[in-house]
């Protein structure tokens, strides 16, 4: 019987604030994915050109615009995640129309990012 090695997928973080960058590409790495950094929106298309994947979105950015950012990754055809403030419904509701398929808190990524993160990469 021969075994199939199980290739890692392939994840661009797209967040410009490095606390929030390092933390989501831990949580791609302890999830089994192996995560691409990006700071602007520039990086995440050329990052996503070869072969759209999985894309993670922090909606908060200041050197992008994180509602551009999940229509830009979604056109590509990623799948793609969010991840914005608890309190700002409105923002999160405009990701899910802009084609984020979830958007995660950063408490519920925080607390348990592996587990989250690696239930979206399964599915």
């Amino acid at each position: 019987m021969t075994e199939v090695a199980q290739v890692a997928p392939t994840v661009v973080v797209l967040a410009d604030d490095l606390i929030w960058a390092t933390r989501l590409t831990a949580a791609i790495t302890a999830a089994g994915g192996q995560p691409r950094a990006a700071r602007r929106l520039a990086d995440l298309e050329r990052l996503l050109a070869p072969a759209p994947g999985f894309a993670i979105i922090d909606l908060t950015a200041r050197a992008y615009d994180g509602i551009e950012a999940v229509r830009v990754a979604t056109a590509t055809g990623a799948r793609v995640v969010a991840v914005g403030q608890h309190d700002d419904a409105a923002l999160r509701r405009a990701a899910i129309d802009a084609g984020a398929e979830r958007v995660f808190t950063y408490r519920a990524l925080f607390e348990d990012g592996p587990r989250a993160l690696g239930a979206w990469l399964a599915r």
